[in-house]
């Protein structure tokens, strides 16, 4: 049984671990667990196949990997940064709604933690 709600497990990505030409059988699996929760979440059975699991995984990373060879392309330093995503999101609403709606929750949680470190800051004094 899978538990969705345990945020004590972490995973590493190491670049050793996953080759990039490495058949589909072989890439170590990195998203499992995240997986089956987020198909539960989305009315699947509380435990998918494994079968299932696997293919959503391939064609995640299969995504992240061209996302990313992508968004390389396009930049200027050889490093990825937010604009180079929202460039090659910018024509699929759904997504760039989505990019925008979390890069402004970040800057929030950014500005109330900043605040909540002055206030805390000063109390200190």
């Amino acid at each position: 049984m899978a538990d969705c709600g345990d945020k004590d497990s972490t995973t590493e990505f190491d670049d050793d671990d996953i080759e990039e030409d490495a058949p589909l059988e072989k890439r170590k699996k990195i998203f499992s667990k995240e997986l089956r929760c987020m198909m539960y979440g989305f009315g699947d059975d509380q435990n998918p196949y494994t079968e299932s699991v696997d293919l959503l995984e391939d064609l995640v990373v299969d995504y992240i990997t061209e996302m990313t060879k992508k968004a390389m392309e396009i930049g200027k330093s050889g490093r990825i940064i937010v604009e180079d995503i929202i460039f090659l999101i910018r024509k699929d609403p759904k997504k760039y709604s989505r990019v925008k709606e979390l890069l402004l929750m970040s800057e929030e949680l950014r500005k109330a933690r900043k605040a909540f470190d002055e206030i805390k800051y000063a109390t200190t004094k």
